[in-house]
């Protein structure tokens, strides 16, 4: 007789342990071992974070272990188990991993399948025979009934086809311990900050009033209390212009070289803004004329869920110059675009008096949390995020190299996003309670930003090049451009460095069917809203192209979400300095305001206290949050992929190492992209 010895991993999970019957097979290159009901004798059978040892003795050596076979069957009811791996020792003393990390719940038979040492193309075509192929499709046909695609609302991206979170499969659906309710994490959020007595809908009287709902909390990575520095400098010309850099929406900034037909700005009005004794026209073809453009609100239903109170949006124009101190100043901002220069387009100027300047700078930001809310946040992270998700459960076999890398940066995706339609941005959600695009207007600036979305914008360098914002020379000071090209170099090379193992030349990505239905899935159902130029491949040629694919992937899920999220409250609590609505509609001609007429436009303090407690709620990380290059559940046994892992989080620590030296040196640190505090995926 030969025996081997059988570790089973059970996950840590709440509920993870089952008290159902688990049935094994070894599978292996010569035989099969006999279909074994593990053992319950073992004390505390199957509990959760156990391990439990089961020998199961064969006649004769099965060969080369191909696969394990689990199969659960229920007792007096059915349980879920959530499996993390399975280990055997064979007699000759090798250990083969089998990794798992899913819950088993009503399947017949579970496959597990380790390709330790081979590359996954020729375990895809060549040597698979035709029972592996068999497996692989039953695991994939069975995984497309799960996740099935869903228009949410006409024009957005395709969603999971789940009308709550309790319908989601059960592998993507939160951990009971990490459970999301976004109704009580506002509520918390509002009692916790001590703002319930400001509930009430009536106005502020003065700018200084919104003091008494801010809360001083220093950030625990910088020391900082940046919504206090925040605080203290919001109406300052360098520091508005330094958000379109470094704040919470640094992605909006861009190179203007040609002012648009319905900006009215001449030269007369910006001279005295200009300091290096250029015209307007020779600073434009000079390169240091910067603009704001919020076009995608022009035409939008401003939130009328509240019968009572007004709301209104404005789709701004504002120019921006790099001076010679290399300060970005707002130089000239318009709220309207008429179709012909006149009373509706009157260009507001820093040389204005107080209140029309403050109010038209209010009104910009106050555009600006709009779009960063509904396009720079959740379209282009959350949205997008789900898409590849679900087109990657769809299409790619647990054993696929790829399925094993992303896995990690789609974690708790699907389910945060289904818990925000249900409860956020759903018809008189939560969104609604605080913001000016609430109602209508969230489907409206969704659809009109899908229009324009494209593939290469989501690719961090192109993206810059694009906005012509790329050249440090021009642009100094542009911590979110400098910190994300590091980290998108390092997700790149280590991409690579996983692509190069598992694929030997471009026609192994070629010939590799899963990686191309995946690619189709998602360009063909998953973004088959966007426009036929989008450019979202529908088919990956050369392993260049599959890497800067799943980079996009990962940076997407992780870096990028991780610059326009955690920020949140930073930048957005000091509520004059990004008003979340506007109450009185933007003024047409200078001289008509004043103090009564920007606080009778802000928002009240019944939408200052809903504002505050989300911003605070949407900023907070997760408990036992996994950060980016920390890869808990082994799902790669390959070593040359395991050093390949460790090469990538040595450039990660590299990188915070840099970022943490410059931020020694700055008044306001900008930290949003240092690895050690990006999130590998979407989850909040």
């Amino acid at each position: 007789m030969f025996t081997y010895t059988v570790s089973v991993s059970t996950g840590k999970q709440e509920f993870a342990e089952t008290i159902n019957d688990i049935y094994l097979t070894l599978v292996g290159t010569e035989r099969c071992s006999d279909r074994t009901l593990l053992d319950k004798s073992v004390v505390d059978h199957f509990a959760r974070g156990s391990v439990v040892p089961v020998d199961i003795n064969v006649k004769e050596i099965l060969g080369d272990l191909v696969l394990v076979k689990l199969e659960k069957e229920k007792i007096l009811f059915n349980d879920h188990w959530y499996c993390r791996c399975i280990s055997v020792t064979t007699p000759s003393g090798d250990c083969v991993e089998f990794p798992c990390y899913r819950w088993i719940d009503f399947e017949k038979e579970v496959v597990l399948r380790d390709d330790k040492g081979e590359p996954y193309f020729y375990l895809l075509t060549i040597q698979s025979d035709d029972n592996m192929k068999e497996y692989r499709r039953m695991e994939l046909e069975s995984r497309q009934l799960l996740f099935r695609w869903k228009e949410w609302r006409p024009g957005f991206p395709m969603s999971i086809d789940a009308n709550s979170s309790t319908e989601l499969p059960l592998d993507i659906q939160f951990e009971a311990a990490k459970s999301v309710d976004f109704s009580l994490n506002y509520i918390t959020a509002i009692r916790n900050l001590g703002l319930n007595k400001f509930l009430k809908l009536s106005s502020w009287k003065d700018i200084a009033d919104f003091e008494k709902i801010f809360v001083k909390i220093k950030n625990t990575v910088s020391g900082l209390n940046v919504s206090e520095y925040v605080m203290q400098n919001w109406n300052k010309d360098y520091f508005f212009g330094y958000q379109f850099l470094n704040g919470c929406n640094p992605v909006v900034i861009r190179k203007c070289m040609n002012l648009p037909d319905k900006f009215a700005v001449t030269q007369e009005m910006v001279e005295g803004s200009l300091d290096r004794g250029l015209t307007l026209h020779e600073e434009l073809k000079a390169g240091n004329i910067y603009i704001a453009d919020y076009a995608i609100l022009a035409g939008v239903q401003a939130n009328a869920t509240d019968p009572d109170t007004k709301q209104y949006l404005a789709a701004p124009f504002c120019l921006l110059y790099n001076n010679s101190q290399n300060e970005i100043l707002p130089i000239a901002i318009q709220l309207s675009r008429q179709t012909t220069a006149g009373v509706g387009n009157t260009v507001f100027l820093p040389s204005d008096n107080q209140y029309d300047w403050m109010l038209a700078k209010m009104w910009v930001k106050s555009s600006d949390f709009s779009v960063h809310q509904l396009v720079t946040h959740l379209l282009r992270t959350h949205l997008i995020s789900e898409v590849f998700a679900i087109a990657m459960y769809r299409q790619l076999a647990a054993v696929h190299p790829v399925f094993k890398l992303l896995i990690p940066h789609v974690r708790f995706t699907i389910a945060i996003n289904t818990a925000a339609r249900e409860k956020l941005i759903c018809k008189s959600g939560l969104f609604d309670k605080a913001n000016g695009t609430g109602g209508i207007g969230i489907v409206e600036v969704i659809q009109k930003a899908m229009k324009t979305l494209t593939y290469k914008s989501l690719c961090f360098p192109e993206a810059m090049k694009a906005r012509g914002v790329d050249n440090k020379e021009d642009l100094p000071n542009y911590y979110y451009r400098d910190d994300g090209m590091m980290v998108w170099e390092a997700v790149k090379s280590f991409v690579s460095d996983v692509v190069r193992i598992y694929y030997g030349s471009d026609e192994t990505v070629q010939k590799d069917e899963e990686i191309q239905a995946f690619a189709q899935d998602v360009c063909f159902s998953g973004m088959k809203n966007c426009p036929k130029d989008c450019e979202f491949p529908n088919s990956l040629k050369t392993r260049e192209q599959l890497v800067e694919y799943l980079t996009l992937v990962i940076f997407t899920a992780s870096a990028q979400h991780a610059a326009v999220n955690f920020g949140q409250y930073d930048w957005f609590a000091w509520i004059p300095n990004s008003p979340s609505t506007m109450r009185k509609p933007p003024p047409t001609q200078k001289g008509q305001v004043d103090m009564k007429y920007i606080m009778e436009s802000l928002p009240d303090r019944g939408r200052s206290s809903w504002h505050l407690g989300a911003v605070w709620a949407l900023s907070q990380y997760q408990d036992e949050e996994l950060f980016l290059g920390v890869y808990p559940d082994k799902h790669f046994t390959e070593q040359s992929v395991i050093e390949a892992t460790k090469t990538f989080r040595k450039k990660l620590g590299e990188v915070t190492n840099i970022i943490k030296s410059r931020n020694e040196k700055l008044k306001l640190p900008y930290w949003y992209l240092s690895p050690d505090r990006i999130p590998n995926s979407v989850a909040i």
